[in-house]
């Protein structure tokens, strides 16, 4: 029973959330589109999750192995780090996760274009390779793109991106211009989770040689660029409201902003690596609340 518990710590659920905040928007602004389908909305759900869980393994490993996971580290302790899970099984368990995951995304590709779109079928089948390298190459590897501060980039593209924008493609076979402006929102917001994550580790990170943006910009500017984010994004999805205004309930999304103002406050007057941990899970939840706030405000 422990090491079952160990196995869904090493997962770490809470991140699943903001993993399908990108899914979840583009499924309403499919139902606003005529385009929504039920099959196509669960398995897009259960793929990207699969995305997420292999992607927490491969950064468990990666850490893990190369030392970044230690006692300066400030967040929850890793599944390696703890001595719980050998290297050896969670890397076992990374090769059956790529395989659950590449399942997943044929069967979904094979539902939502078939035979028939054939374009999109090699173009979200490379995408979805590319989804699985991206997961695993974060913190795997000599030259991991976590270690170089190249993570922030990464995110915007595929949760924000390729999320929003390609989850909608899968219902509507075509790109429309009102998905653009969402998935810019989640993906800023989802690099200012990786940020806050960053900045938590900023010390640790800098002794193990893990060289974030956060790292390369130091906590006042790191904390600088966190606000920015969270004020770009505030903007875009206020713009968003307004470009495609037909009634005041469009602008329900607004209640969002309530939690992301009062992260905003605790991040621009803290200087405690430890406040920040508790912020990440709240931070996480609001760009999930945002989602279907957004979502369900367009279809009002």
């Amino acid at each position: 029973m422990k090491n079952i518990k160990l196995w869904i710590s090493s997962m770490r659920l809470r991140t699943l959330p903001l993993s399908i905040s990108g899914i979840i928007i583009a499924s309403f602004l499919a139902e606003y589109n005529g385009f929504f389908k039920w099959d196509v909305f669960a398995l897009a759900i259960l793929t990207t999750i699969s995305f997420q869980i292999l992607s927490n393994l491969a950064n468990d490993y990666g850490d893990g192995v190369k030392g970044t996971d230690n006692d300066d580290r400030i967040g929850p302790e890793r599944a390696i780090q703890s001595g719980g899970i050998s290297p050896e099984n969670m890397f076992s368990a990374i090769k059956i996760s790529v395989l659950i995951s590449i399942v997943l995304a044929f069967m979904l590709i094979f539902l939502s274009f078939g035979v028939k779109h054939f374009f999109l079928t090699i173009t979200f089948f490379l995408l979805g390779i590319a989804s699985i390298v991206a997961a695993i190459r974060y913190t795997v590897g000599s030259n991991a793109y976590g270690y170089n501060g190249l993570g922030d980039v990464f995110v915007f593209l595929f949760f924000g991106l390729v999320s929003v924008i390609g989850g909608y493609v899968l219902y509507a076979k075509q790109i429309d211009h009102v998905v653009f402006l969402p998935a810019f929102v989640i993906g800023l917001l989802s690099v200012a989770v990786l940020n806050l994550n960053n900045m938590r580790d900023l010390v640790s990170d800098k002794k193990s040689n893990k060289i974030t943006l956060a790292v390369k910009l130091g906590p006042i500017n790191a904390k600088k660029y966190h606000l920015t984010l969270i004020v770009l994004a505030i903007l875009l999805s206020l713009l968003f409201g307004i470009l495609y205004y037909t009634s005041i309930f469009n602008l329900i999304f607004i209640i969002a902003y309530i939690p992301l103002i009062k992260h905003f406050i605790v991040v621009y007057k803290n200087d405690n690596p430890q406040v920040l941990d508790g912020e990440l899970k709240k931070l996480a939840l609001t760009t999930f609340l945002l989602a279907i706030l957004m979502g369900i405000g367009h279809l009002l």
